[in-house]
């Protein structure tokens, strides 16, 4: 397995993408717009430097990890003769669904179909291809270059042999997999999201401020990050989908998002990726902390 197709060059797509060509995987960088890919090549090169810079890779690394790397805007030409597809779409079932469809009437019968999901059904995505043993979930965690944990969800038709296959890629790509079953939040974001979305209780019930509960949890429990400022870094609309998700997967009141939530992302404040969420991100304060996250 050498040839990989990472569908969309977000933030995660694009580190996914970073991690298998610095492992000298050839990937295929899929995305429906040109601009897209041309910034999620930037954010690579931006931190391929950082490494460097630190000298935890050479600038031949550096080099070689882009030359692995080529770009396409048509996904029937990026997955042709891929042994695996990794899709790191927006979490949006619709449209996970649809991409699933097109990625199965246009892969090689032997592509093993993996999706980055946090939250989503694997069995509901696998659903709609003709090959569900085929189908697997593969939850990397953002910065996808730092962090070691990979979520290997199978779904109810997944193939012992394809989780095998992936388990083992994921290990030869300096990570540690962790297999778990296929229910709604799957164990990552079934244990963050309520917490997450317990601390904007707190502050929406007038408890503490935003800057006193991250202290809290930061300094009482031994969080690097605040759950605030770590829900801004993942976007407060991501957070509202998984809160749905898993609201709608165990129809339990305990999982209904908080109303600040709600109305925050309905107002456009996404965090970081807006400019504010809970806090203010300067163009210069986003760099400061991707420049952290790569220290």
């Amino acid at each position: 397995m050498k040839n990989i197709a990472v569908i969309g060059a977000g933030t995660m797509g694009n580190g996914i993408a970073h991690t298998f060509a610095q492992f000298n995987y050839k990937v295929n960088l899929i995305d429906i717009s040109k601009s897209s890919l041309e910034k999620g090549v930037a954010t690579i090169s931006k931190n391929l430097d950082r490494m460097v810079a630190k000298e935890k890779i050479t600038e031949s690394d550096k080099n070689n990890t882009l030359d692995n790397i080529k770009l396409y805007t048509v996904i029937s030409e990026g997955v042709k003769n891929v042994d695996l597809v990794v899709e790191a779409a927006t979490e949006n079932t619709d449209l996970k669904l649809k991409i699933f469809k097109e990625l199965d009437e246009n892969c090689a019968e032997k592509t093993i179909l993996a999706t980055n999901t946090s939250s989503i059904s694997i069995t509901q995505i696998a659903a709609v291809t003709n090959r569900p043993e085929k189908v697997i979930g593969m939850h990397f965690m953002n910065p996808v270059p730092i962090m070691k944990l990979v979520e290997i969800i199978s779904g109810y038709n997944t193939a012992d042999d394809v989780m095998d296959t992936i388990v083992d890629l994921s290990k030869k790509i300096g990570k540690i997999p962790v297999a778990v079953n296929d229910y709604p939040g799957f164990v990552a974001n079934r244990i963050l999201m309520p917490m997450i979305n317990e601390s904007i209780e707190t502050l929406y019930n007038g408890v503490a401020g935003v800057q006193e509960i991250d202290t809290v949890m930061k300094l009482g429990m031994a969080h690097p990050m605040g759950p605030l400022q770590l829900a801004d870094f993942i976007g407060l609309d991501v957070c509202l989908s998984i809160m749905n998700v898993l609201y709608n997967g165990f129809k339990n009141p305990k999982y209904a998002p908080c109303p600040l939530l709600v109305n925050m992302v309905t107002a456009g404040k996404l965090g970081v990726k807006s400019g504010e969420g809970f806090y203010d991100y300067s163009a210069n304060k986003k760099a400061e902390i991707v420049a952290k996250m790569f220290a």
